[in-house]
């Protein structure tokens, strides 16, 4: 194997064009079948990341003027009147499932009265804006799991690539029945270059993965951190126009495990 590997180290390289385009066309059925596979990956995963950005940009941008809505308000009709503008923020989300719960414990005119008649059912509203939660991260992280298939797979689907290259490359060496460089060459021209599709299809994927999953972490944070300060608001609202004696026995959940 050493002295073969010199021999091809010593065999003058023919002036061929070397050009990305050119090793493509010159591939094999089956490389060019494993660079198609790669495109499609890697075409499906910029889009994923595109849309994946403005979304969450946009879910961060609208829950930051939420809250600063939310902080400004004194009443939960206040907060009412403003969450339709917020539509991709989660917290605003949450904000009406909460609303939603209320009217239907309270009736439809009791949530934006701006008082509450009686003490609404807190752990009811609390099991329900934890699952409007669930729903949001979950609707956050569509689409993800295609990146995580791409940083996969990508790689593994170029090393195929790399081995019916080298294939190739061998079997040019037994019809040639000589150990010139112009028997391997295409062979292992297919074989980087599937190694190299496999690796730029792989790389944005798994680094946009991460990042991604980190941004929906923190907006799930902030949906967990807006519950309790939500259940506070209403238990405020409520403790202002509900007398001591209708509060007896409320309590506020303090989330699981707590």
């Amino acid at each position: 194997m050493i002295v073969l590997a010199l021999r091809l180290l010593q065999e003058p390289i023919p002036q061929q064009s070397s050009n990305l385009v050119d090793l493509v066309l010159r591939a094999s059925p089956t490389a060019k079948f494993v660079l198609l596979i790669l495109l499609v990956f890697s075409v499906i995963s910029w889009a994923v990341i595109l849309t994946k950005a403005r979304a969450t940009k946009r879910a961060q941008r609208q829950s930051i003027e939420f809250l600063k809505v939310f902080e400004r308000s004194s009443h939960l009709q206040d907060l009412y009147a403003s969450s339709s503008a917020f539509p991709q923020s989660p917290l605003a989300a949450i904000y009406m499932a909460a609303h939603n719960e209320l009217r239907a414990q309270l009736g439809p005119a009791s949530p934006s009265s701006g008082s509450l008649q009686r003490m609404p059912n807190l752990e009811a509203i609390y099991r329900t804006m934890q699952s409007t939660a669930i729903s949001e991260t979950t609707r956050l992280e569509r689409s993800l799991e295609w990146l995580a298939s791409t940083a996969s797979s990508a790689p593994f689907i170029g090393l195929f690539g790399t081995v019916v290259g080298i294939i190739i490359s061998f079997q040019g060496l037994s019809r040639g029945g000589s150990s010139s460089i112009q028997a391997v060459a295409p062979g292992i021209a297919d074989a980087l270059v599937a190694t190299a599709a496999g690796i730029a299809a792989a790389v944005p994927a798994v680094l946009a993965y991460n990042h991604y999953l980190n941004r929906i972490k923190i907006l799930a944070s902030e949906m967990d951190s807006f519950i309790l300060r939500l259940l506070n608001f209403i238990e405020r609202e409520g403790a202002g126009s509900v007398p001591m004696s209708d509060r007896a026995g409320q309590t506020v959940p303090l989330g699981p495990g707590m």
